[in-house]
């Protein structure tokens, strides 16, 4: 196999990966994203010890010790496009050498669980309670650059597309299933699952109306309402489908949660978002080091 360009796998001076300014030796294979840069040391500071920490751009990233478990925190920023660069160049620092520029014969499986905060959009998921994704569901179109036909749920994007009455000249959207294996360590009877939708923008991606109209006023609505053999959709985001396309596609585990910090459906606002915030690290964090 020919090497990788440097036009293809760019690396700063120093060797390190160009966005994301870290080198092999900088990460755990257990990383946790947060979208917010300020909140890597909400998490990091529960570790018995940092050995790393760097940051450019909105990338920030950490890596420590808690109970003996060598864990990366990483900030991602906003969107699918963010959830693109991250991705691929953590899967080169790990599967790529960096000087031959040629994958490695043997692969390496990182564990990626995503924390994050949303709106619920069902009246049953309230303020301050947690919800994994158990499918992330793309209306972004970035996957699409990708070869994703054996890794999508066809039959549940056929579903959506017929109960929304989507317009596929936005795209058509893409559904794929969160890792089971870390399904397992993570969840709990008091955890919500269902559909995360993933947006590619915060305003009309997202149905919010300023001073522009959208293609389609009625969507949120029959978002909330979209239903899938009994799973429904729980919130709205920005990263999660992203993040499980291209694990997937690179063999990677991942997993994403959210504390609910507001409820859509009945119009209410978590009294102390920060506690609740604090609360899914917290638990995120006992159930890596168990």
């Amino acid at each position: 196999m020919s090497e990788i360009k440097s036009s293809e796998l760019i690396l700063n001076p120093d060797g390190s990966v160009y966005h994301l300014n870290l080198k092999p030796e900088h990460i755990a294979h257990d990383i946790i994203f947060v979208g917010d840069q300020n909140r890597v040391e909400k998490i990091t500071k529960f570790f018995d010890s940092i050995e790393f920490s760097t940051q450019k751009r909105e990338f920030k990233t950490q890596t420590g010790t808690l109970k003996g478990k060598r864990i990366t925190v990483m900030s991602t920023g906003i969107g699918p496009d963010n959830i693109d660069i991250v991705m691929n160049e953590l899967d080169a620092l790990v599967n790529i050498d960096l000087e031959t520029r040629q994958p490695k014969e043997n692969l390496t499986k990182l564990n990626i669980i995503r924390i994050g905060t949303s709106g619920s959009l069902q009246a049953d998921i309230p303020c301050d309670s947690f919800v994994m994704s158990k499918y992330g569901l793309g209306l972004d179109n970035m996957l699409r650059s990708y070869l994703i036909d054996d890794i999508s749920e066809k039959e549940i994007e056929d579903a959506f597309i017929q109960q929304t009455n989507w317009d596929l000249r936005k795209g058509r959207p893409y559904v794929i299933a969160c890792s089971e294996t870390l399904e397992k360590i993570i969840e709990s009877d008091e955890i919500h699952k269902g559909f995360t939708g993933t947006a590619g923008g915060f305003y009309g991606p997202q149905g919010r109306v300023l001073r522009l109209n959208i293609q389609d006023t009625d969507l949120n609505s029959k978002m909330d309402a979209f239903n899938f053999n009994g799973t429904q959709m729980t919130n709205l985001e920005m990263e999660t489908a992203a993040i499980y396309g291209l694990g997937k596609l690179l063999g990677h585990e991942t997993l994403s949660l959210n504390a609910i910090i507001a409820n859509r459906a009945n119009g209410t606002f978590s009294a102390d978002p920060y506690k609740a915030v604090d609360e899914l690290i917290a638990y995120t964090l006992k159930k890596l080091t168990e």
